[in-house]
Parts: C-alpha cells; structure tokens; sequence
C-alpha cells in the first residue's frame, strides 16, 4: 500500500491508458477499470459529547492500493483521478465500497454530491460527484459480510484479515500505524476491487453488474422471459409479445394496490403459550425445503386484471374462493380463537374493539375488520369461531400457474442450488443460486410505490409520492415481467401450508417461523408428513403437466446422487432439549452443544457469553435463558450507531498520548452496546393469565 506523499502517479496513468471505455445505452460511458474506497474511523467522547473522525483512507485501482490520512489528501487524490482519466458527468468511474452507508456519512461533505439512490434515509447505494466518480455499495450488491466475500472468492485467494486493527483505540491521522494495521486496511479495498472482477466475469462488462442483489435476479428472470439467445441479445419478435401482452393484461389501479398492501403479511413467526418459557425434551425440527419458491411452482396465482365480484351470501362465496384468487374487506362479531395454543390474525394488520392479543397475535374481540385473500380466510375458518361474518368489497382475479419461464427459472436455480451444495470448489456458484431461489419471493413484492429518499443541499429529504403516477408507470412499463398480486399470495399459501402443520400437530406443537416448525413427539406425526409431502408432489406434477416440464425437474439429485424433493417437510433432527420465549427467542442442545436464536442478539455471541457465565454448565444455561436475559456491551458484539450531522472541533489524546487537533464535517459514533432480552408486558399479562386459566381485557381500538 502506497502511501500519497510517496505516489507515483505514471502508476495511476499506466492503468488509465490501459482501460477500457464502455458505452451504455443511457447516453454516458464507464471506464473497465475496478476500484474501491474503505476507510477506518475513530469514535470517542469529548466533553460529554460523542465524536467521530477518519483518520485512515485506502483507494484501491486494480492492483495499486493507495492511502493517505486526511480529507484534504482525499480531495487531492479524486482530482487527479479526475484529470488522469479525463472523467466527466457521462464519462464515468466505477468505485465500490462495501456497506456504503458508514463511509457516505463521513465523507458527504467532502465531495460535491450530484446524485444519490438510497434505498432509505441514510442508505445510499449509489452516489455520483461532479468529478464523474460514481460510487456503488458491494454489500448490497453480495448480500455478505466482507469476511464472507473473500471466503467465497473463487478466482482469488484473499481473506479478510482480523485481530490486527484494535477499534478500542483512539487513532488520529497523525497516530503511526503498524505494517501489519496497514496491510489490514489494505486488504479491506483489495477483496473488494477481486470481488467486482469476478461479477465482471460473471456478467460479461463492469456496466452490466446490477445495482443490488435482488437486481441480480430480476436480470437472470427478465432474461429468461423476454430473450431466447444464449447472450440474451436477441430475441424472437413472438415470445417479446407474448409475454409483453400477458403484462399488459394484468394491470392495478392505486385503490386495489392500497388494499394488496393492507392484505399483505410475511411469514408466521410464533410460539405455542403452553409452550412459552418451559424446557421441553425431544423436540423434533422440520423445515419446508424452499417454501416460498416451491408455492411460486405449485400454485395458481393471479393472472388478469382485478374486477369487482358481488356475492350476496354465503353460499355463493363459497363457491367462488376456491375458483378465483379473492381480495375482501371482512367484519368479524365475537371472533375467538378455537385453537388455544395459537393465534393467526395479526393485530397491526385489524382493527379491533375488546381486543385480547397474543403477542402480536389475535385470540379474541367483540369486533375485527381487516383486509384478507381467500387463501387467509382458508385458514381463519379453521383457527377461530364467531358470531357473525360481514363481508364488503371484493375485487377477484382469474387464476393460472405462474408463466412457464418464471417456472423454468426456478427450477433451474433450485438445481443448481441442490447440485453444487457440498461441492467445496463451487462455493460461490452454490452461494449465489442459493441466495438468488431466496430472491425469487422477494421481487415479486417490490413496492411499487416507494418514498423518494432524495438527498439535497447536504439533508436527506423524503419526498412525496405521486401514487397514481408510480401505478401508471408500473402498468406501462415495456420492461415489466412481475406482478405484485403474486407476491401476495406466495406469503398466503405459505401460511398455509405452516398452519396446516401447527393445526395437525395440536398440542405438540411447540414454534414456528416461516417455514420450519418445532415440535414434541415427532413420531406420532409422520404420517401427517408423508400424506403433506405426497400432496405436494401431486401440485408439483400437475403443474409440470400444465407445463410441458419433466417432473424430474423438481427432484434434482444431490453430490450423494439423492433426490432433494422441492417443497418437502425435512425432517432436521431432534433436540435434546428445547425452549422458547416467544417469537425469534428461542434455545436448544442438540449433539452435545447449544444453539441460540435472538432477534438482535448474535448467536454466536450470545451463547458463548452464556456457556461463560454458567461454566458450561448447560443446565443452568437454560434456566438464564430467561425474560431477564442481560448480555453486557463488551459481549454481544453489537453497537450503537449515533449519526453526527455537524461540524465537529476538538483536541484528542491518541493512544500513545500524543495530541492531535480535529476537525471533522460529520460521521457516525460507534459505541458498544448491551442487550437484554424481555417480553412485551402485553404479552406477559397474556401468559400470566393465560397459565391461570383466564385471559384480560385488552386495550381498545377505535373502529
């Protein structure tokens, strides 16, 4: 790593010289050359008040890593950038910086911002400046830690170092930095600037990298869709129409996707009350293999535009939400739940009056109105009872399969998915199929109407959105090949197929989440395991039927040359022990160790501080699992992020007690942070009184 005072610039024109202009067809050019930004920061507390500053920056171009240690060198050093490869607003350079949203806050006003695209406030993912450097994030783009990046390289052999760089200590840009800190800092820009490289063997050119991962597999879908040649640059005038016609044919006013995203719920993620806060041994574990892709295969979605249905009674309903893809608005009268270890509706997606909740979750009320598919209703006509059913509006869709290269796609990810698990030198090919069948789901329900977090004059702004206009857009668009309806309803069957398993199993029914379930007395379940699975296999096939695809398809073989069924209860084991305090709180042992499950807490950090505190003693590392769980901040691995938004100017003590005079635009304060773990006091009145056998009064909602 060369340090600015000592650069020879003939090094940076050498690579100028050699790259490549690449033209897109949005009117300005990128030049093939890979470059990344990292730098590292110090956070302190200065008269009570918290600071934070940079005192290290490392550039990596190619195989040249340069640093420097303030931002007038930065500032210096992008400028001559600039001149060398005669960058413009249209002619551009490419760098990339792994979790962009830290070092934006730092450097923001540094630079001159032309343009931001944030995916929320404070959460840019690209960035332009008037020196024709545009700056991208390469964690959204992987979806992975740096650590994580280097592991999966392929091509490369990098590997992110730690241990050498203590963040406890306070660093100023005149502190001394090791060679051994420096080689840290160094390696940070070069798995980077390797990582982009293979994306570039990947993809084919720097200007055809998506934006973010889920881009990476809109591009491989859209692709399959619209295109036929292998390169995806041509493609047969009749197969462009015909699913452009299909698109057109499916279109959404602002009202109907209002109501989509009122139905509109994720996974199920629960607890059985009984089960709450007890040690339960010999829980068996079983996952859906897939869940989400495997409902996207085997069921039938909406496929037209929405059209108002009139049904005047039961009977007709009846009828009906088995024949179309159904939207309504419903009114319950004296709703309770007939399953007393488990509750369905959600209560922030109903308005309730005497409402009693379950965490979150619905057991009874005088009155309920919410907005639900037919598929929901499905499972609230098995899960509660009531006194009256008023239902109001509802829109309907006809229902298909899913188109057949939308089904040809996941098929395809989920072979290769199944082919390249295990296979050690194709960890990366494994790692991306993997995460891209995940990301199939997640396409589908892109809001079609997002806030604009548009960044000016040095402030975030959120900007008002203009529904009508964004739903225009969406309808029009040549380039569309989803629906948002589907997304919908992909989570709804899901729940189902979940339900159907919580309601089978009864009482020995202990949690669940999205697509696995933790149960007591695996045994006595596994015919209602082999009757599931069986079904599946049946939709599966008769979609291939539909299809024209070989039903095989669904059934790849594994490195062991075993069938992996798609969409199967898998039967993960059994726990020797098993308890839960609600949703994402969970602990186990399972041959001989023990696994822990936290919202906010890191697994690996949090049990071994536990194992710590109990001597390893696994008994009473159950018993302080416990709604008073406490992890103090030097064990959890967490910190605090404090934005600072204004100039700071203060003298700071390094760590070798030299004083150095700061100056700092704004950054942000990481300090460590604890965690303790407690239930919602709601949710504590409900065990309490659920355990003595009578339930509260909860607090009313205005209809």
């Amino acid at each position: 790593m060369i340090n600015i005072k000592d650069l020879d610039y003939s090094l940076i024109q050498a690579i100028a010289e050699k790259s490549k202009v690449i033209k897109t067809n949005k009117g300005y050019s990128y030049r093939d050359t890979v470059t990344s930004f990292d730098i590292e920061t110090t956070s302190a507390i200065i008269n009570n008040e918290k600071v934070a500053f940079m005192y290290i920056w490392q550039f990596a171009i190619e195989n040249v890593v340069v640093y420097g240690r303030t931002w007038e060198q930065f500032q210096y050093f992008i400028n001559q950038l600039h001149d060398i490869f005669n960058l413009t607003k249209n002619d551009r350079l490419l760098c990339y910086i792994h979790n962009m949203s830290f070092e934006f806050q730092f450097m923001r006003k540094y630079v001159n911002v032309t343009k931001v695209f944030a995916v929320d406030e404070r959460k840019p993912v690209k960035m332009q400046i008037d020196l024709g450097i545009e700056f991208r994030d390469s964690y959204i783009l992987s979806g992975y830690s740096l650590a994580s990046v280097a592991k999966n390289l392929t091509k490369h052999h990098v590997r992110k170092l730690v241990g050498y760089l203590d963040y406890d200590k306070i660093r100023t840009s005149e502190t001394p930095l090791t060679d051994k800190e420096l080689e840290y800092c160094a390696y940070d820009v070069i798995i980077v600037v390797d990582y982009i490289h293979e994306q570039i063997d990947e993809f084919g050119d720097i200007t055809k990298i998506p934006l973010t991962n889920t881009g990476r597999v809109r591009k491989f879908v859209k692709d399959n869709v619209y295109y036929t040649s292998k390169n995806h640059k041509h493609t047969s005038q009749g197969k462009y129409k015909k699913y452009r016609d299909l698109m057109m044919g499916m279109q959404l006013d602002s009202a109907t996707y209002i109501r989509l995203k009122k139905a509109f719920q994720g996974g199920y993620t629960h607890a059985n009350a009984n089960k709450t806060g007890k040690v339960i041994p010999k829980v068996s574990s079983y996952d859906f293999t897939s869940s989400y892709p495997t409902v996207m295969l085997s069921e039938k979605f909406p496929m037209s535009s929405p059209f108002d249905m009139d049904i005047p009674d039961l009977e007709t309903f009846n009828k009906v939400r088995y024949q179309y893809a159904l939207l309504m608005d419903v009114r319950f009268e004296n709703i309770q739940s007939k399953v007393e270890f488990e509750n369905y509706l959600s209560d922030s997606k109903c308005i309730t009056k005497n409402g009693i909740f379950n965490n979150g979750r619905i057991y009874s009320a005088d009155i309920l109105e919410t907005t639900i598919t037919n598929v929901d209703f499905e499972i609230i006509e098995r899960a509660y009872t009531w006194d009256k059913i008023a239902i109001g509006k509802v829109q309907a869709w006809y229902i298909n399969y899913l188109p057949k290269n939308i089904i040809k796609s996941i098929l395809s990810l989920y072979k290769d998915k199944t082919e390249l698990k295990g296979l050690n030198t194709n960890r990366t090919e494994y790692m991306r199929s993997k995460g891209m069948l995940n990301s199939m789901y997640g396409m589908c329900v892109t809001d079609i109407v997002q806030v604009n977090n548009d960044y000016k004059d040095g402030e975030w702004q959120k900007q008002p959105t203009d529904i009508d206009k964004d739903i225009k857009k969406y309808n029009d668009s040549k380039n569309r090949f989803l629906y948002y309806p589907w997304g919908v309803w992909v989570t709804a069957y899901a729940r189902r197929n979940l339900w159907m398993g919580i309601l089978s199993c009864g009482d020995d029914y202990c949690y669940s989440d999205t697509d696995s379930i933790k149960i007591e007395n695996g045994e006595k379940h596994i015919e209602f395991v082999k009757k599931y699975n069986k079904m599946v296999m049946w939709k599966l096939d008769q979609m291939c039927d539909f299809h024209g695809i070989d039903p095989e398809l669904t059934r790849p073989k594994n490195i062991k040359g075993q069938k992996k069924q798609i969409g199967i209860w898998d039967n993960e084991g059994v726990y020797d022990r098993f308890k839960t305090l609600g949703a994402k709180r969970y602990l186990f042992e399972k041959d001989g160790d023990l696994h822990l499950t936290v919202a906010g807490l890191s697994k690996r950090n949090g049990i071994e501080y536990m194992k710590k505190q109990c001597n390893n003693d696994f008994d009473k590392v159950f018993q302080m699992f416990n709604d008073e769980l406490y992890i103090p901040k030097n064990e959890t691995g967490k910190n605090t992020h404090t934005y600072i938004d204004t100039e700071k100017h203060f003298m700071i003590k390094d760590c070798y007690g030299k004083q150095c005079e700061v100056d700092t635009q704004s950054g942000i304060h990481l300090s460590k942070a604890d965690f303790t773990l407690s239930i919602s006091k709601q949710y504590g009145e409900f065990l309490k009184n659920f355990t003595n056998g009578y339930l509260f009064e909860g607090v009313e909602k205005v209809l």
